[in-house]
């Protein structure tokens, strides 16, 4: 689903997601190339990613991006 369905919206802004896992009703994604430390993940994950997946496969109830948001070579959201 991700490949299809996924990938080939966010792969217009140099982005991918992985699937990591699922467990019980929440699916684990990584988020990779330009999605890594965007200020935007949060809403291509919810609005984008967990809408989609809860529309097209039964049992999914929300998504968790477990990303490495701070690493990376350019990341968004900076280490203090």
């Amino acid at each position: 689903m991700l490949v299809k369905r996924i990938n080939p919206s966010i792969a217009a802004h140099g982005g991918y997601a992985e699937l990591v896992r699922v467990e019980g009703s929440t699916v684990l994604v990584k988020l990779g190339g330009g999605c890594q430390g965007c200020g935007m993940a949060n809403a291509t994950v919810t609005a984008g990613i967990e809408k989609t997946l809860i529309e097209l496969l039964d049992g999914v109830e929300n998504v968790v991006d477990i990303t490495d948001h701070t690493s990376g070579e350019n990341p968004y959201f900076a280490t203090t």
